[in-house]
This record gives C-alpha cells, sequence and structure tokens, in this order.
C-alpha cells in the first residue's frame, strides 16, 4: 500500500458511533458490539495478511464528515412483483413488503428495529458469525458493524412450497451519508431462495458515501441459494462487502456479484462447505472505468466429503481503474473427493488499467481434484482484426470482446437469462453514463428464476475442470 494512505482518524468522531446506537436504543449486547467494533475499526490494518498488503489500494479514498445518522424522505419505487419480498435501505429506514403468498408458506422477515427491540438474545442470533477478535476481520468490516444501520432477518422454513424471491435495494440519496446493512439469511432443508442485493444512488452528492455490507447465508440440506449482487453507485461510494456461507449437506449456494459502479470497492467471501455433497459457487465479474478500483478475496473452505467449489472471476478494466482478485480453495484433510476450482481473468483496455490476479490451493488431502488458472493482458488483437475484418469499427470490436468476456461469468449463474437482465447496465457504464434512481427511471432488476428449480443437475459443477 502506499504511504500516502487515508487519514482514517479523521473520518469520524466516536460520538457519532454512540449517537447512532442511543438513536437505535441498542440493547446492551448490540451496544458492546459497537464498542468494540470502533476499537477494532482504530487497530486494525486495511490489509491483515502481510503478503498482500502492497495490493491494497484506497488512493483518494475520504469519508471525512460522513456519518452513520441519516434521515430523509423514503426514495420512490417501481411496483413490486408478484410473490416476492422487497426490502428497501435509503435515508428513511428499512422498509419491507411481502406477500401474502409467501407469509402463508412460514417465510418470516425481520427489520434491524425489529431485531434490536426483540432484545440481546435476539441480537446474537442476528450477529451470528461476526467475530471482532477473529482472524477473517478486516478494517472495513470492522466500520460497517461500528456504523450498522439498517438490517434485515430472513427465515424460509424447512419444504417451503413455494421458490422464495426476495429483492434488496439499498439507495444512496444523502450528502456524507454512512448506510450499514446486517443481512441473515436462513433457507430452510428443500427450500428455494433467489436473492438479489442491488445497491444504487439517487443522483450524485458532494463528498464521499459509505456502502457497508454485512452477509450471512445459512443453506440447509437439500436447499438451493442463488445470491445476486449488483453493486452500482455513483462514483463517490467507498463500499465494504463481507459475505459469510455455510454450505449443508447436498446444499447449493452461488454468490454471483457484478460490480458497475462505486468509487472503491472492497468484498471479502468466505464460504464452508461443511455438508457431504454440498456445491458452492462463488461467480464475480468487474467493470472498471475512470479511477474506479475492486478488491476482491475470496476463500473457498472444503470441510464435507464429496463436495464441489468453482470461483470464477473476471474484470475490464478502462481509463485509471484498477482491480484486484484473490481466490484460495482450502481443502480440508478429511474432504475426499473434493473438486475445487479457481478462475482468476482480467483485461486491460488502457495503458492506464491494472489488475493483479492471485490463486492460491491449500490442499491437505489427496483424495482430491483442485486446479486454477489466472491471466491479466490486453485485447487479443486477433479477435479485433478478425471483426474489423467483418466491417465492425475497432471501437465496437473491443466492446464485443469485452462483453463477451465478462458474459462467461455471467452465462455460468443459475439464475434465468442473468446476462440479459444485466445487459443494459453494462450497456450504461460501457458508455460513460450513471446509473441513477431517478422517479419513473429505476434500475432495479425483474423478477428471478432460479435454473434447474426441478432437477438439480444444471446447478452441478463441470467435474472435468475445463
Amino acid at each position: 500500500m502506499e504511504a500516502s494512505g487515508p487519514a482514517f482518524d479523521r473520518w469520524f468522531e466516536e460520538q457519532q458511533v454512540v449517537q447512532l446506537g442511543s438513536e437505535l436504543h441498542d440493547p446492551p449486547q448490540f451496544h458492546t458490539a459497537r464498542k468494540s467494533a470502533l476499537e477494532a475499526f482504530r487497530q486494525l490494518p486495511v490489509e491483515p495478511d502481510p503478503l498482500y498488503r502492497q495490493y491494497a489500494y484506497l488512493r483518494g479514498a475520504d469519508l471525512t464528515g460522513v456519518s452513520p445518522s441519516v434521515s430523509g424522505a423514503p426514495v420512490s419505487l417501481p411496483p413490486v412483483g408478484q410473490d416476492t419480498v422487497r426490502i428497501v435501505h435509503d435515508a428513511s429506514g428499512s422498509r419491507l413488503e411481502i406477500s401474502e403468498t409467501l407469509r402463508a408458506a412460514g417465510v418470516r422477515v425481520r427489520t434491524l428495529a425489529e431485531i434490536l427491540a426483540a432484545g440481546d438474545e435476539s441480537v446474537a442470533g442476528f450477529l451470528s458469525g461476526v467475530d471482532l477478535r477473529g482472524t477473517r476481520i478486516d478494517k472495513f468490516e470492522a466500520l460497517s458493524v461500528a456504523f450498522l444501520n439498517r438490517g434485515v432477518d430472513l427465515h424460509v422454513p424447512d419444504r417451503c412450497p413455494v421458490p422464495v424471491r426476495v429483492q434488496d435495494l439499498t439507495i444512496l440519496s444523502r450528502p456524507l451519508e454512512a448506510l450499514s446493512v446486517r443481512r441473515f439469511i436462513h433457507a430452510g432443508a428443500q427450500s428455494r431462495v433467489a436473492l438479489s442485493e442491488e445497491v444504487y444512488s439517487a443522483g450524485s452528492a458532494p463528498g464521499q458515501r459509505y456502502y457497508g455490507s454485512l452477509n450471512r447465508v445459512e443453506s440447509a440440506e437439500a436447499s438451493r441459494v442463488a445470491y445476486v449482487t449488483v453493486h452500482a453507485p455513483d462514483e463517490q461510494v467507498v463500499a465494504s462487502y463481507s459475505r459469510a456461507a455455510q454450505v449443508g449437506a447436498n446444499s447449493q449456494l452461488a454468490w454471483v456479484s457484478v460490480g458497475y459502479g462505486g468509487f472503491r470497492t472492497r468484498a471479502r467471501n468466505y464460504s464452508d462447505i461443511v455438508g457431504n455433497g454440498g456445491d458452492l459457487s462463488d461467480l464475480q465479474a468487474f467493470y472498471g472505468d475512470h479511477q474506479q478500483s475492486y478488491d476482491s478475496y475470496m476463500q473457498i473452505t472444503h470441510v464435507g466429503q464429496d463436495t464441489h467449489g468453482q470461483s470464477i472471476t473476471r474484470g475490464v478494466f478502462r481509463g485509471e481503474a484498477r482491480g484486484v482478485s484473490r481466490g484460495l480453495a482450502r481443502i480440508e484433510k478429511d474432504a475426499r473427493k473434493t473438486i475445487s476450482y479457481l478462475s482468476e481473468h482480467a483485461m486491460l483496455l488502457s495503458r492506464g488499467a491494472r489488475s493483479d490476479t492471485i490463486p492460491v490451493l491449500e490442499i491437505l488431502c489427496r483424495d482430491v481434484k483442485a486446479t486454477h488458472s489466472s491471466s491479466v493482458a490486453p485485447v487479443d488483437p486477433e479477435r479485433v482484426f478478425y471483426l474489423e475484418s467483418r466491417g465492425i469499427p475497432n471501437t465496437q470490436a473491443v466492446r464485443m470482446i469485452g462483453e463477451g468476456f465478462l458474459s462467461y461469468v455471467l452465462d455460468r449463474a443459475p439464475i434465468v437469462g442473468l446476462r440479459d437482465l444485466l445487459y443494459p447496465h453494462l450497456t450504461t457504464r460501457w458508455e460513460g453514463r450513471a446509473l441513477t434512481w431517478t422517479d419513473g427511471g429505476y434500475p432495479a432488476l425483474p423478477p428471478l428464476d432460479l435454473q434447474g428449480i426441478e432437477s438439480g443437475s444444471e446447478w452441478r459443477f463441470d467435474t472435468k475442470l475445463r
């Protein structure tokens, strides 16, 4: 990391965190967690692992004056889809809509206000997996806990008779605001859940803003969960994503992350496949331009036997954009018959763009298959020449190749037609326009459908490891 890093000690005052806890009426356990998180933020380095500190890039990040005590009018919303849980986090708080069909099926949802009002026992379950003294915690996850001011707890019952569609929207609309959202998702046995976490801005504002995302997913036996993140705020937003998952026996979980917006974006994914026969897919696609940067780390830990894990990350970077992608597949000593695959590739479309890709395998068991691949390169001139020879202009040829490069990831997501659903977002960004949340102009995703609802075969990973 560069010597002239951000002045973290000037970003905010301790009294702001105390005031936030008072406004939300924190129960004692939550008050203690905020205090510990604030201390951890002060002490922890930006990158906990000294081997990778040189890759941490936060130049220009300045959250001076940012405040988690946010109030304001609610943003306007499009009509909600049928049989959908919609959660909206904005300046007015967290709002919840759930269809009667899902409510009758036993789906339960609580907002942060309801969780805090229920007391310490409720808070303990909500914060399960947040370990402020653990080795996985980093500086920005601690900041997100200290600033936590929005949240949702979703419980899908065992053998839920209908697929559950959840749309979670965060809209940044105030100057110098900080929205930090905790999501705890429990998918019961044999349930089907398609969830989208979407982050947008309602116009630009002076000064930078902060978005913190703290997510935990627990998938019970034979459940199928697809968690899609669309990060598309304006280029004044510093964001931190912390995702954790526990994958049960014969269950299938897919993280799908797509980055189009923001200024400095950090993501940390920790997925533990604990049940025999569990499947985990971590798919990430980033488009960076101007001064944007994306810093992604993912770790898949194979604990159970006969588990399958794959991580595929691809980024296209233009202008002065930067990308860092680090992946670790750890196979424990008793995790026999594991298949694990890491793929990290980046395409640079300008001289000023830069990317680092670092896949790592840690194998403690012999009876496994594990491979990785990595590359950082400019666009292939032979492919450009081929398209130009068919009458396609150079700029259009480069764009087609870049879009196809990113679609490789989206085509592998367990969501029907996800590439087509997200194509308008990519088109907007490629043409240099912002994805803005306005009255009558909502970039939110339409309804999502899981692939292979009736048959799990479409979720199985390619055992040939191509």
